[in-house]
């Protein structure tokens, strides 16, 4: 097969299987996303974590009270000194999701063949008979026919813990449905999904707007996940609350696209927010299972060629129970990074899955091997015919620290950065090698108190491919004399030589701004 098709470089080299991996700092180019929850909440879990290479904790507000999250929090702070590792936040909300209310807890046992009634009237208990939901709207969009599925947090499609319905009748609020497979619903939650039916739910509810301002001011979150984003709109609208938030104007907003109405808007989504998160596992119901890929494929592209994260969900469900993923999912975490995914995004695997720690070890291992066969050649010509000419005076730097980098087999890249654009313009290349990106505090005032910016932005880094973030000491201005930019550039040295990654003779490519112009130089290593 013609490399043209296949991002691979032609021939596929044989990576030894006793070929040592890159030093831990850089367990893989491509990020890993965490969910915590109650298997792993605490410090000495979410240690191992973030040693075993996750970058970003995703807080999930679908369920748990702020109290609960805060304390994780918490735990995760003490995680980051003790392991000196970075780590950004993540807000997931809750957006315009249906679920079953069972306030009980019981679990509900619902067999093939027998009927089942969903209503909103959400004083009757959750049975086997009937399952009270939270959106009064439903009977409205459903008619004989429809499918609707229930599953625990995020469905499983595991056809014991997710149920598969028929709509037979729609009586007043109330919507009949057939079961058609046997399954036992267990715990609390429980989401509702109906396949390509638009559902009258505001994308950012009164809930989530109240637990932003709490929860996520008080803790200054790095990025905003914006469950079920459908039009562009939503992504304004989520910038606007933020803007009038303080510190949150800084919070990157992702857009969750979860159903067909958010792939029809996904352009205007993608101007708008700064990346994307593709959630698979409600997209695999509303679409045809034969479709997924395509529309995956296609998304991730538009991200690169945006240079905006992109993400993907749901790669290796059966770890949540298992020490090892099944071949079909070790080769769907790997074909996500040859079709150019920034991070891989873990729910339910880390939330509540037995294995958390293996978890991001194994997604971590499958990457790497990945990245090792990722042809970056192709990759890069694409990436330049799509940008065109003549090219905007940073994309051109970018690309050329890459190229450069390439030529002379640098074993990183030095970009130094105060908003972190230089940053990930140069990762949108792709390059072959990790890009170390220093950030320079700036110093800012709003009339009544002087604060460094700078940490926002090297958070934010941690969920781009390839980019690994520095923070510089505060004391050197951004616009640097040669002075203070040579002692950075040796902080940023002596970072790479401890973590492994740099040796001497190697060669290193740096990219900074010297008064008005940017500069790119390669730089050879002494002993």
């Amino acid at each position: 097969m013609h490399s043209s098709h296949l991002l691979l470089e032609e021939p596929i080299r044989m990576v030894s299987i006793l070929e040592p991996s890159k030093a831990s700092f850089f367990p893989a180019m491509t990020k890993i996303v965490g969910t915590l929850g109650p298997k792993s909440r605490s410090v000495e879990v979410i240690s191992a974590c973030l040693k075993a290479g996750m970058s970003v904790a995703r807080f999930d507000f679908s369920w748990g009270y702020p109290e609960y999250h805060q304390e994780t929090l918490e735990n995760l702070k003490t995680a980051i000194k003790s392991t000196k590792k970075l780590c950004a936040v993540m807000l997931d909300t809750v957006g315009a999701e249906m679920q079953v209310v069972n306030k009980s807890e019981k679990s509900i046992s619902l067999q093939a063949d027998a009927q089942v009634v969903l209503t909103p009237d959400r004083g009757q208990e959750a049975s086997s008979q009937i399952l009270p939901i939270n959106y009064d709207g439903l009977a409205k969009s459903m008619k004989k026919g429809d499918t609707i599925f229930v599953g625990q947090y995020l469905f499983t499609g595991s056809e014991t813990t997710s149920v598969w319905l028929e709509v037979s009748e729609v009586t007043g609020q109330d919507v009949v449905c057939t079961i058609k497979n046997s399954a036992t619903l267990a715990g609390s939650l429980f989401t509702l999904h109906a396949s390509q039916v638009h559902i009258e739910l505001p994308t950012l509810t009164d809930k989530d707007k109240e637990v932003i301002s709490t929860w996520g001011v008080k803790n200054k979150i790095d990025f905003l996940s914006l469950s079920y984003t459908r039009h562009a709109e939503d992504v304004r609208q989520a910038r606007e609350f933020l803007s009038n938030l303080g510190d949150l104007r800084q919070t990157h907003i992702f857009a969750k696209i979860e159903n067909v109405e958010g792939l029809t808007h996904f352009d205007e989504i993608l101007q708008e927010a700064d990346g994307i998160i593709l959630s698979r596992g409600n997209l695999g119901i509303d679409l045809p299972p034969e479709k997924v890929f395509f529309f995956q494929k296609s998304a991730l592209y538009k991200c690169n060629m945006a240079g905006k994260p992109a993400v993907l969900t749901r790669v290796v469900d059966s770890m949540t129970d298992n020490l090892r993923p099944t071949r079909a999912e070790a080769t769907d975490v790997a074909n996500a990074v040859l079709d150019g995914s920034d991070a891989i995004l873990l729910g339910a695997e880390t939330l509540r899955g037995l294995y958390p720690v293996e978890t991001i070890s194994t997604v971590g291992r499958i990457c790497a091997e990945a990245e090792k066969v990722f042809n970056q050649d192709l990759y890069f010509k694409k990436t330049v015919k799509y940008v065109g000419e003549p090219m905007s005076h940073l994309e051109s730097i970018a690309s050329s620290a890459v190229r450069a980098a390439i030529k002379v087999k640098a074993s990183v890249i030095i970009c130094f950065t105060s908003s972190g654009r230089a940053a990930r313009l140069i990762a949108k290349y792709r390059p072959t090698m990790p890009v170390l990106s220093v950030v320079i505090p700036r110093l800012k005032t709003n009339q009544l108190k002087w604060s460094f910016s700078g940490a926002f932005e090297a958070r934010q880094s941690l969920i781009v491919r390839c980019l690994f973030p520095i923070l510089a000491d505060p004391r050197h201005p951004a616009e640097s004399t040669s002075a203070s930019s040579e002692s950075i550039l040796k902080v940023a040295l002596d970072h790479g030589k401890t973590a492994g990654v740099i040796k001497s003779h190697d060669r290193v490519v740096v990219c900074q701004k010297v008064g008005d112009s940017s500069v790119v130089k390669i730089i050879e290593l002494e002993d």
